[in-house]
């Protein structure tokens, strides 16, 4: 069904004033039976007129509101003759459109509104409407620009168009003194609807008659699409022409920007544009401005997921977690630093027993090791003892806060309180990181369930604050107390006792398995799931100083330097086997290998994947089965040879380490040199001089 026809037509609008003539327009749904109560769609109208006049530059009025009484999104036009005082300063309006739309919105239909406001900007559009003699005329103008997609999979045009520059036309040339620039934009009003693209195609149609390109992200009631890194990465400056606050606004630091209502961005198009351009070209001549405006601007950013909603089902689940980890890391590292440090002092102040003896004593705990009572600022025994209690708290918050991102990830901010709070009792019932992961995705999900009811408009502002966190709060942590903990309880205490019986040959082939699995694709999906085990297996090992969950972490970090450090010596005793940029990649190679930066031997597999992939798992898969058997212990997630004083065993540990990449480079040497002598091969250089 359209969302005009000839009913909704009246080409003769009269009214004492804006709201009478509404009432007119309003009837026509009405008769049409897409309006079930006069009244409340027209005190919802009301509501919004009051937030902001709905009066347009140009002769146009667009009265316009979200309402329970409209079943379906629908248009009426109104033609006034003595026009009608609709708020906008340059006069009354000639032309109205009333905009319902359901109080739900957001589906296929309701991205069809953005393509009407986008119309009214043209003059053309409005010069036909203001021309047509017959309802039908006016049906078949409006139809033409506002027609709804007949596939759902082009409901998102109008607003995948909105964040692409205008491809329309060729923008123009710009001046010989000012060449073209890069813009971006985020637009937004109170309820979406108009004003959002309205703006949106105000300022697309400015910069391609200014000679620049824009790119627009439009925040309004049929969702949006955020702008591409890239884009905002490479653009010279930012117009927000916005009435709501900009989403994830640190994507924009230390860019200039001009920051106005949207009805600016729709009245002054031309203007916000020369002040965007005069902005750029000041920071051009002044970089400070860009270094004093990134720290605040990339502060209001808030907390942030890389989480991508088109893709598979797999590949969420794994974004899902890995935002968790992410943010889990942190206190990880400084939690198992400290832990690892107060070990170290212990074992100085007091001797090999010094570790037992601090990890008996604790916050509140009676006797010389009571730092509350008894800090001595000389005593290597008290500095160790507070080290262990700072760290051991850090501990403390791993599971809730893997927990409480992993559903933050599925559900945004409302995850975060039950996936916290469920996370919590998942670490008080010991039930470890599986609980933590339990508790993510449940509270993820349920938080985004109860985000997605819709209530009456009365209860939506407690929504946010009080109605989502106590349900899916309740839901989760009682679904966890009473029907999965104790199972996950039972499964986390296998999965120790495994780890914690496994030795000789066991802990050897582990070892090699996850060191093949951090070779294999140097920071991909399967390099990511061997270094996610490694460190939600620190919450485990607690102060325990030689359990089996630190052995991991140790094989996985020293895997993982592997590649990137055998890269490196391979350019620097057979250079003449890689090309200049290889040559170049592998002395940055050396300190991102030392840094356990998988990734820094990426630039060689990506040119040879075969032989480079080939070696890194075997010689990987070395390292990680060696330094199992060494026994080589780690309680930092990160760091390489930066925490080489917190790794137990570290001469073996370097062993382990040298033996992998002395492997891994006599390997991708001895493929590289045989198919270079041998006949021609592809995935070899052309130009690449001969061996020596």
């Amino acid at each position: 069904m359209s969302l005009i026809n000839e009913s909704q037509v009246v080409l003769d609008l009269t009214g004492a004033d804006r709201h009478a003539a509404t009432r007119v327009l309003a009837e026509r749904l009405v008769e049409s039976g897409r309006c079930t109560d006069l009244d409340a769609f027209l005190a919802d109208v009301r509501k919004r007129e009051e937030t902001m006049a709905t009066g347009l530059p140009g002769g146009i009025g667009i009265p316009h509101a979200r309402s329970a009484a409209i079943t379906e999104p629908s248009l009426v036009f109104g033609r006034v003759s003595d026009g009608i005082d609709w708020g906008a300063k340059d006069g009354p309006a000639t032309l109205v459109f009333l905009i319902a739309a359901p109080e739900a919105g957001g589906d296929a239909h309701m991205q069809m509104l953005p393509k009407l406001a986008r119309a009214l900007m043209k003059s053309e559009f409005k010069a036909a409407l203001a021309g047509a003699t017959t309802e039908a005329e006016v049906v078949e103008i409006v139809s033409a620009e506002v027609a709804l997609d007949p596939a759902p999979a082009d409901a998102s045009e109008s607003t995948a168009a909105s964040a692409e520059p205008t491809k329309d036309a060729e923008p123009a040339p710009a001046s010989a003194e000012k060449k073209p620039l890069s813009i971006v934009a985020v637009t937004s009003c109170p309820t979406g609807i108009a004003h959002t693209y309205m703006a949106a195609e105000a300022l697309e149609r400015a910069a391609k008659d200014a000679g620049h390109t824009i790119t627009v992200e439009t925040q309004g009631s049929a969702g949006s699409d955020p702008l591409d890194p890239e884009v905002i990465a490479s653009a010279d400056a930012v117009i927000f022409a916005h009435d709501l606050e900009v989403k994830d606004k640190g994507r924009f630091a230390g860019k200039p920007t001009v920051d106005v209502g949207v009805k600016k961005g729709i009245s002054d198009a031309p203007g916000l544009i020369a002040r965007a351009v005069s902005m750029a070209d000041e920071w051009a001549k002044d970089p400070s401005l860009a270094a004093k405006a990134t720290g605040p601007a990339a502060a209001s950013g808030g907390l942030t997921t890389k989480v991508d909603s088109g893709m598979s089902t797999g590949v969420k689940i794994r974004q899902w977690l890995m935002t968790g980890v992410s943010y889990m890391i942190p206190f990880v590292a400084a939690g198992g630093i400290m832990i690892a440090m107060s070990f170290m002092l212990a074992q100085i102040a007091i001797g090999e027993q010094g570790a037992i003896e601090i990890v008996k004593y604790g916050l509140g705990a009676e006797g010389e090791y009571d730092i509350t009572q008894n800090f001595d600022v000389l005593s290597l025994t008290s500095w160790a003892a507070l080290l262990f209690v700072i760290g051991g708290a850090s501990f403390g918050f791993l599971v809730p806060i893997l927990s409480a991102f992993i559903a933050f990830a599925i559900a945004d901010r409302p995850g975060l309180v039950p996936g916290l709070v469920g996370g919590s009792i998942a670490f008080t019932m010991g039930a470890g990181f599986l609980g933590g992961i339990a508790t993510g995705f449940l509270g993820g999900f349920l938080a985004k369930w109860v985000s997605s009811w819709k209530v009456h408009k009365g209860v939506r502002g407690v929504m946010p604050v009080v109605v989502i966190p106590l349900i899916s709060t309740f839901l989760t942590a009682g679904l966890f107390i009473t029907l999965l903990g104790r199972p996950i309880v039972a499964l986390t205490e296998a999965l120790s006792d495994a780890l914690g019986s496994m030795g000789g040959t066991s802990a050897v082939i582990l070892g090699a398995i996850l060191g093949a699995m951090m070779g294999f694709d140097l920071g991909g999906p399967v390099n990511k799931v061997a270094y996610t085990f490694a460190t939600t297996g620190l919450v485990a090992a607690g102060a325990v100083t030689d359990a089996p969950e630190l052995k991991i972490m140790a094989a996985v970090m020293a895997a993982g330097m592997v590649a990137p450090l055998a890269m490196a010596l391979a350019t620097t005793l057979r250079p003449r086997l890689f090309s200049e940029p290889e040559r170049e990649n592998g002395k940055a190679a050396w300190l991102l290998g030392a840094s356990f930066i998988s990734e820094g031997a990426i630039p060689f597999a990506a040119s040879d994947p075969v032989r480079v992939i080939a070696s890194s798992v075997v010689g990987s898969s070395l390292t990680g089965g060696l330094a199992m058997l060494f026994g080589t212990t780690l309680r930092a997630p990160h760091g390489g040879i930066w925490v080489l004083p917190l790794i137990g065993n570290f001469l073996l540990f370097l062993v382990a380490l040298a033996a992998g990449v002395l492997v891994t480079t006599a390997i991708v040497l001895a493929l590289k040199s045989r198919d270079r002598k041998g006949v021609h091969d592809p995935l070899l250089s052309e130009t690449a001089p001969a061996v020596a």
